[in-house]
């Protein structure tokens, strides 16, 4: 096995695998607002935290799927550090754009790396997650070389186990014009390539966009999970650099963050935002009658009621 794969079991139910949630959060962009403790990027990730460590059932890791500050800087890290160290869920970090290996590892010397780049498998429960480093120097739209291909293959042909790949920039064609990469981007192909001959390979998870985000790719499907700083705005129409047409780029949408639930034979992906949402219905006794004809029908047997 390989040095970078960490293991860890989760049993729960009497010795029965149970289902494994992952929490990820990605795009925290920390110290945009330089020298200010309560910049706004940091109020929405700690908003995030406070909801994503309170979910029921609790997460048992989040993945920070890179873009963790703005500008790689040490200080910033650190913050990030004591808000992921006050985490009662584990924490896996990796790299986007913004960031830079050397000051990260700095601050988080224990993540591994191969051949100078933060990526790692580990080994939760009944999955495999393999986070990848796509942070090209210079380059806004990521990278990935051979050295990185061949460790990914190396990863996923040494188990058979299901897998879920992280990697901060989708590696597809996403409609948003002036975010998105070309549609022969050669990092993405050579990507592509390594995950379409491993059936293994359940679902490919990024960021990078500012957006939720859904395709079908490589005989599996790439998520995009929303980011904790502010959102991008939707909008499919194509951009020309040389007329600025007023469009919103940037929105005040709140902050996202996914919740992927693997049950056994699929993951399912739900994505949320922490803010204030009103409740509009609750599970009380007058809804009881509802949820037990909802239940009686997928089940096919009545419903006891509690006494």
């Amino acid at each position: 096995m390989d040095p970078d794969i960490q293991s860890s079991t989760i049993r729960r139910d009497g010795g029965r695998t149970a289902p494994l949630l992952i929490a990820q959060i990605t795009d925290l962009h920390i110290g945009f607002d330089a020298g200010n403790p309560r910049e706004m990027n940091r109020t929405r990730l700690e908003a995030v935290l406070r909801e994503v460590c309170a979910a029921q059932p609790c997460p048992d890791i989040i993945v920070a799927s890179g873009d963790l500050t703005e500008n790689g800087v040490v200080e910033d890290y650190r913050t990030l550090k004591q808000l992921f160290d006050a985490c009662p869920v584990p924490v896996l970090p990796m790299m986007g754009n913004h960031d830079l290996r050397d000051t990260f590892l700095e601050v988080f010397p224990d993540t591994p790396t191969h051949d100078g780049f933060i990526q790692y498998a580990v080994d939760k429960g009944p999955l495999r997650l393999v986070l990848l480093d796509t942070l090209e120097m210079g380059r806004h739209g990521g990278g990935f070389c051979d050295t990185r291909a061949a460790w990914l293959e190396a990863r996923l042909a040494e188990s058979d186990r299901p897998v879920v790949v992280f990697l901060h920039h989708p590696p597809m064609q996403t409609g948003i014009d002036w975010m998105t990469i070309a549609a022969d981007e050669p990092w993405a192909a050579k990507v592509e390539q390594v995950i379409a001959r491993h059936s293994n390979v359940v679902a490919v998870l990024a960021g990078h966009i500012h957006r939720p985000i859904i395709a079908a790719w490589a005989g599996t499907r790439v998520s995009v999970c929303p980011s904790t700083a502010p959102q991008v705005a939707l909008d499919l129409r194509e951009i020309d650099p040389a007329a600025p047409d007023g469009r919103p780029m940037i929105v005040a949408e709140p902050p996202g963050y996914g919740l992927h639930l693997w049950n056994g034979q699929t993951l399912i992906s739900h994505y949320g935002v922490a803010d204030i949402h009103p409740v509009l219905a609750a599970y009380t006794p007058q809804l009881q009658p509802m949820v037990q004809d909802f239940l009686e029908e997928r089940d096919g047997r009545p419903t006891v009621a509690a006494e």
